[in-house]
């Protein structure tokens, strides 16, 4: 890589080109890189062309399918990360960002637990904050937390082993649950095993697209079924409203079904097979200064999961 000679003052187009840079590299795109920073893609695509001729390198090879650095992008990124993370921390202490909730959040999370569990609690958090603007996003994986330009994650997956920071918000049981319509008119089985000959729902993983096993534990005790249905949904909110018009038996997180339970528009089929347990876990990347806005969104999680009590 060719050595610049250092600035004798802040060099501001340098270190534009090298921001450019770093955002094309986490975002994955030219594209988002300029929905990102406000620019227009050739615009983006001219700073970094311009920084390649003042280093006199090639930083970015790219494709119609994929953009990838070179070994020489990929040294220059990995050297100045920690120091545009240091500038980020910073700017957020002297802007008071990390004393107030304002500015926008984008936050990946769990399909179910944005539907079922915030969904309905998200005005009052809104109208505390006004300041704040929410972006929830539920069709990425962890993985993709900085490159997607996520503040934190939400979701029912053990944290990866990481620079992440992951609070454990709750961990909920598994419960099979039908509709007394349902019941009604195929009887209500007595075992887990009976479930084999019931209709059922499935939920997929999204990890493997393929629906979750079924498994119902009972202290160390452990019955699984094969995994068939007539009928696989992605949503969760489709998934409980065909439960409770009657389409079949369905395994769901006790988390949020509580109400419907409850209202008995839903039957817990087996109280005493339901130890599997699924840990939520909000992750954001290690800093040293925590925004007061990421710290508002974890704390209204967890009183949202306090406000839903335990099925009996």
């Amino acid at each position: 890589m060719k050595t610049l000679a250092a600035p004798t003052s802040f060099d501001g187009p340098l270190f534009a080109g090298i921001t450019v840079l770093a955002q094309v590299v986490e975002s994955g795109s030219f594209v988002r890189a300029a929905d990102a920073l406000g620019l227009s893609s050739s615009g983006v695509s001219r700073a970094v062309s311009r920084l390649e001729a003042r280093m006199g390198v090639r930083l970015i090879e790219r494709t119609t399918r994929a953009l990838t650095l070179t070994g020489e992008g990929q040294q220059l990124y990995d050297q100045v990360r920690p120091h545009l993370a240091g500038v980020s921390e910073a700017v957020a202490l002297a802007s008071g960002a990390t004393h107030a909730v304002r500015g926008r959040l984008r936050v990946n999370i769990d399909p179910y637990f944005a539907r079922v569990v915030l969904a309905a609690r998200l005005t009052e958090f809104l109208d505390r904050f006004p300041d704040l603007a929410v972006e929830l996003v539920t069709k990425d994986p962890v993985e993709d937390l900085v490159s997607g330009r996520f503040d934190l994650a939400v979701r029912f997956v053990d944290p990866p082993v990481s620079s992440l920071v992951a609070k454990r918000l709750t961990d909920t049981r598994i419960l099979t649950v039908a509709s007394p319509g349902y019941i009604a008119r195929h009887g209500r089985p007595k075992h887990p095993r009976d479930v084999a000959e019931h209709q059922r729902i499935l939920f997929p993983n999204p990890l493997t697209s393929r629906p979750f096993e079924w498994e119902f534990r009972r202290g160390r005790e452990v019955v699984e079924i094969p995994v068939a249905g007539h009928l696989l949904v992605s949503d969760p909110g489709t998934m409980l409203g065909a439960c409770i018009a009657g389409a079949g038996i369905a395994q769901t997180l006790e988390l949020g079904t509580q109400e419907l339970i409850r209202s008995k528009q839903l039957v817990n089929l087996f109280p005493d097979w339901s130890g599997e347990r699924w840990p939520l876990y909000a992750m954001y990347p290690r800093r040293r200064f925590v925004p007061a806005k990421l710290h508002a969104f974890v704390d209204f999680c967890s009183a949202s999961i306090a406000g839903s009590p335990r099925v009996r």
